[in-house]
């Protein structure tokens, strides 16, 4: 019986001190991955969903370019509603200058964050149509993706975007992925974010995403 104790006694003095270097070594890999994101800054680009000046959505998105700032350069896409109506006859090599555009600036960015509302349970027409711009092209193939649907109910259009960008093969994880329900209650006209949940999430989604990007983009390079 002294033995099996002695045995006892030995195993969870190992399980303890190998529980405490992994408690000290996490700190310093948080610290490395810092470091490494400050020295090689990521690229995104923002689209929200909704063309309003007072957008809850546009606030936050905004909130998030905040708390990405130090890691990423968040671009905030305002031409939604300068594209032209979707037409297959015109999606061709070269698209109208608007839809170039905006190819042009998913390509070239590290990442891209889509913030939306629901209309009608479904995606808003100025988010749809430039999406259908992109279906044809490959800008959206393994670029790291966040969504976020805000709104009062939001299910059926978080779902729909959702299966939008693995149609076009974005790369979105479960962890780059959010729904706010009732939207108007955590974010104020003035685009003050109220809901100590919803900045929790927010904080939760923006290291993800930021991790995500740097994760993708420095194994590409490497």
């Amino acid at each position: 019986m002294k033995d099996v104790d002695k045995k006892k006694k030995r195993t969870l003095r190992l399980r303890s001190q190998r529980g405490l270097t992994v408690r000290m070594m996490l700190p310093m890999a948080l610290t490395c991955f810092k470091f490494n994101a400050a020295m090689s800054k990521k690229k995104a680009i923002a689209i929200c969903g909704s063309i309003s000046a007072h957008s809850a959505n546009l606030s936050i998105i905004q909130y998030l370019s905040q708390l990405l700032s130090n890691n990423v350069e968040l671009e905030i896409y305002h031409e939604l509603s300068l594209l032209p109506h979707f037409n297959p006859d015109l999606d061709k090599e070269n698209a109208p200058p608007a839809v170039e555009d905006l190819r042009m600036k998913i390509k070239n960015v590290d990442g891209v964050l889509i913030c939306t509302p629901e209309y009608v349970f479904s995606l808003p027409g100025v988010l749809k149509n430039a999406l259908e711009w992109c279906v044809s092209t490959t800008v959206f193939l393994a670029k790291p993706v966040a969504i976020i649907t805000a709104s009062a109910s939001g299910a059926k259009a978080h779902e729909s975007l959702q299966l939008v960008m693995e149609t076009i093969g974005a790369d979105l994880r479960k962890d780059t992925r959010l729904l706010i329900q009732g939207a108007k209650g955590k974010v104020k006209s003035n685009g003050e974010i109220t809901d100590e949940a919803t900045i929790q999430k927010l904080k939760d989604l923006a290291i993800a995403f930021d991790f995500h990007l740097h994760q993708v983009t420095d194994s590409e390079a490497n």
